[in-house]
């Protein structure tokens, strides 16, 4: 009998080991080169540029994260699911924003305060404040958009996690949060295979072998994770400068007026892909007219309904909790897209 199984091709093997982020970038410069060859070397000198301005805040951002790993401080947040439960809402969105999970992070260790029946109101509130904002996007948003947006979009991020909190609280027992979890959720993860330090955090991590070692791979990690998605951010920035008339974003997402910020909300959820990515190419639409106020709602309403962020919640609760959980990410990217209008 033949056999009839088929060993994938060279090329399809090829696909599936690159990354695709740098797979994406090396085929932007290609295009650059064939279709207008004079642009090519101006968008390297940019994105180049760009990048070396940012460094610092990248160096920052890699060792503080290293350091948070390596110590194990990570374990404090659970503390914030022990008590009442606005005491739970309170500290979880606190806590959300400053914690060093990545999306895919989040999922096992949701997972597992769900399963201990931690409510569903702090963990909603730390699951919309945790991907907007983290040590190193603070650094990363810091260096490119200026310390004050840095510092409203973290506002921003304990406020939307408060504001669904406490909403899910106070309806709890309605038929859209009643019965929240999945029969059977998904709990992996897309991260490394590192396990977490379940002990108390140990600040002088340097003293033992194993979280010396956590130390040297989470920092090499988040470089390499934070240069790929600058550079590839950068790039598109530079072209998009270049390229896209500035009076056509000023058409659309400039003004003072609701309107711009409703749309940078609209736009932002299904055009954001990655937190960090996105600060250069806001950056670029900032300077090409895009109001303040649709800026800020553009990184809100982004960041929650990112596909890592969504992939998440979709894993471990019904479709109806997702889609309070979207519905929130969008009032609350245009409220604070309006008070940043205000303020800015």
């Amino acid at each position: 009998m033949a056999d009839t199984t088929h060993s994938p091709s060279p090329f399809k093997t090829f696909l599936g080991q690159v990354d695709k982020a740098w797979l994406a970038l090396a085929l932007i410069l290609l295009a650059v080169a064939i279709l207008d060859r004079a642009q090519f070397i101006p968008t390297i000198i940019f994105s180049t540029q760009a990048l070396a301005s940012t460094a610092p805040f990248i160096a920052f951002a890699v060792f503080a994260i290293g350091y948070l790993k390596a110590s194990g401080a990570e374990n404090l947040l659970a503390k914030a699911f022990e008590g009442r439960e606005t005491r739970m809402i309170l500290f979880a969105a606190l806590l959300g924003g400053l914690s060093p999970f990545c999306s895919c992070e989040v999922i096992p260790f949701i997972a597992a305060l769900l399963a201990v029946g931690a409510p569903l109101s702090a963990v909603m509130a730390f699951w919309l404040a945790s991907p907007l904002m983290d040590p190193a996007m603070f650094a990363i948003t810091s260096g490119t958009l200026g310390i004050e947006f840095a510092l409203a979009k973290t506002v921003a991020a304990v406020g939307l996690g408060l504001m669904g909190g406490f909403l899910t609280m106070i309806f709890a027992k309605s038929a859209v949060f009643a019965d929240p979890l999945r029969e059977r959720p998904q709990v992996g993860g897309c991260c490394g295979t590192q396990k977490p330090f379940s002990a108390a955090p140990k600040w002088k991590f340097w003293q033992e072998a194993e979280r010396r070692e956590t130390f040297r791979a989470t920092s090499l990690e988040n470089a390499l994770f934070l240069v790929k998605w600058l550079a590839l951010a950068y790039v598109i920035e530079a072209l998009m400068i270049h390229y896209v008339p500035a009076e056509i974003i000023a058409g659309v997402l400039g003004g003072d007026g609701m309107m711009p910020i409703l749309l940078g909300a609209l736009v932002g959820a299904p055009a954001y892909l990655n937190g960090y990515g996105a600060v250069p190419l806001v950056d670029a639409l900032l300077q090409q007219g895009m109001s303040n106020g649709a800026a800020m709602s553009f990184v809100i309403a982004g960041g929650v309904s990112c596909i890592p962020a969504a992939i998440a919640v979709w894993a471990l609760v019904k479709p109806r909790v997702f889609v309070a959980y979207l519905g929130y990410a969008l009032v609350g990217a245009f409220l604070a897209g309006i008070a940043w209008q205000a303020v800015a």
